[in-house]
């Protein structure tokens, strides 16, 4: 019944998924336009809680743990595990209060609606892989506005989406950046489970009924550790919290 569930019920997802990205769009247009980016912001801020509703209509079970763990009054850089697209808006609606950040390719801010909208104008870092001195500067500078406006930046030190849920080893340049434009950030790891096995069969069709988890751990204070040992410690406390 579930796989007959997930082939019936998958197109409706994407539909509305791409409803969504498409019709907030001109939504966050206005919004900047006339009242101003907090306006805008706000915006955002529906849209990523009804893109994560969205999931219920994969009869995904959402569960969030772990939200006294938030901190106050910090910048915040939060380290998460990637599975999918579907990390971002998870992110962006937890961490709300922090006016998130990303670290993402500079190609996601071309033709991709509310998404590059919101990637542009709320001052994410964009970064070009191929140029290794132009993504340390951006990420730099998103280091040092977080500092200055105790905003949030979230990076995936993995780099790239696990298909199987299954952790890949954390890269720390970016972490390391980070820190080093804004060294009073606390680190909050930010464990993401169940987007995997929803794209088991890759995007049709998804799987029904999963459940999904958002866990924010225990703010973690970097002046603890080392640069060298900070990433590897990160790596450990998120893959125990998967396993």
């Amino acid at each position: 019944m579930r796989a007959v569930l997930g082939i019936l019920l998958t197109p409706v997802f994407h539909l509305y998924m791409i409803a969504l990205i498409v019709g907030f769009y001109p939504v966050q247009v206005i919004a900047l336009k006339f009242f101003g980016e907090h306006a805008r912001r706000r915006s955002v801020d529906v849209l990523n809680i009804m893109l994560l509703r969205g999931l219920w209509i994969m009869g995904a079970r959402v569960r969030y743990i772990g939200l006294e763990n938030l901190p106050k009054d910090r910048p915040v850089i939060v380290v998460a595990n990637h599975q999918s697209m579907y990390d971002i808006p998870a992110i962006g609606w937890v961490f709300r209060d922090f006016y998130p950040k990303f670290i993402a390719k500079i190609e996601l801010s071309k033709n991709m609606f509310s998404i590059s909208y919101n990637l542009k104008h709320g001052q994410s870092a964009l970064i070009d892989r191929a140029n290794g001195s132009q993504s340390v500067r951006e990420i730099l500078k998103l280091g040092r506005l977080i500092e200055k406006k105790h905003y949030a930046a979230c990076i995936f030190p993995e780099g790239t989406r696990s298909k199987t849920g299954k952790l890949k080893p954390f890269m720390s340049a970016g972490i390391q950046t980070l820190l080093r434009g804004a060294p009073s950030a606390v680190i909050v790891p930010f464990v993401i489970s169940g987007h995997h096995r929803i794209l088991k069969n890759g995007n049709f069709p998804l799987q029904f009924g999963e459940k999904v988890t958002y866990q924010i751990l225990k703010p973690i204070e970097p002046g603890q550790y080392s640069s060298e040992e900070i990433t590897g410690h990160l790596e450990k406390v998120i893959g125990s919290h998967l396993k």
